[in-house]
């Protein structure tokens, strides 16, 4: 039998995978919020991989108690991921996939782009995605891998935050509100540049927020984090000393 693949969060997307698994071969052991991570890894000390599926909101505080014995079999999936991150939690080599497929409830996984994987198991993960019909593919450096995070940061945030003030779909604003999505694009990147430390590529961080958009141009702006990323944002704005006009505009105008 396989060594197994621990899942930390059984959601949406972290049930995804764990199929994907399973149809590829592999046991799958799930790891929820009421257990302790601890105890598996005390079970399961040399795992083929762990999958960490939380929110956004909670990868930070699950990548500092990650037991030591699986850092080096980590694969990472979140929105607004950066390398940052996980340097910060000492994980040297990550497994990253920005995930540019959608699952809710009760439907079936929607598609927008293929999905971008790099780092050591790679492979697992496009395996696995691809017993379930969901395209992805290997990046091949992590200067890559960076940008793509940075597109899919400036894709959900620009969307999110744009839509608190226009509402519709991400047709709708592109069409019908470039002014808007602009200024809310360049205040993001301003962003992203501080949070990488490098000076992205603006004009193909662009490109590519199009050709996402043009993936499921029926997408809806304004998610129910769109508040919660804004103020996120308007927090590193404000470490970084940047002015991000736009979406302290924004703010003023929608957030309590």
């Amino acid at each position: 039998m396989k060594d197994p693949i621990i899942v930390i969060g059984l959601g949406e997307l972290g049930s995804v995978f764990a199929r994907g698994f399973l149809r590829t071969g592999y046991p799958v052991f799930p790891v929820t919020r009421d257990m302790d991570m601890h105890n598996a890894a005390n079970a399961y000390p040399t795992p083929k991989a762990v999958l960490v599926a939380v929110a956004e909101a909670d990868i930070h505080d699950v990548l500092a108690r990650c037991p030591e014995n699986w850092k080096d079999r980590l694969i990472l999936l979140q929105n607004e991921l950066l390398p940052r991150d996980w340097k910060a939690a000492n994980i040297k080599e990550p497994t990253v996939i920005s995930v540019w497929f959608e699952k809710k409830k009760g439907m079936d996984s929607k598609i927008v782009l293929p999905s971008p994987i790099y780092g050591p198991h790679a492979r697992l993960v496009f395996d696995a995605l691809a017993s379930l019909e969901i395209p992805s593919y290997l990046v091949d450096s992590e200067d890559e891998l960076a940008y793509e995070l940075v597109r899919k940061n400036l894709y959900i945030l620009t969307t999110n935050i744009a839509g608190l003030e226009v509402g519709g779909n991400v047709e709708g604003l592109m069409n019908q509100h470039a002014d808007v999505m602009n200024a809310v694009a360049a205040d993001v990147i301003d962003i992203q540049n501080w949070l990488t430390g490098v000076e992205n590529d603006r004009q193909r961080l662009m490109e590519g927020l199009i050709e996402a958009i043009h993936g499921d141009l029926e997408h809806g702006c304004m998610g129910r984090s769109a508040p919660a990323r804004l103020t996120r944002a308007l927090g590193f704005a404000d470490q970084a000393g940047l002015a991000v006009p736009k979406l302290r505009e924004i703010a003023d105008a929608h957030l309590k």
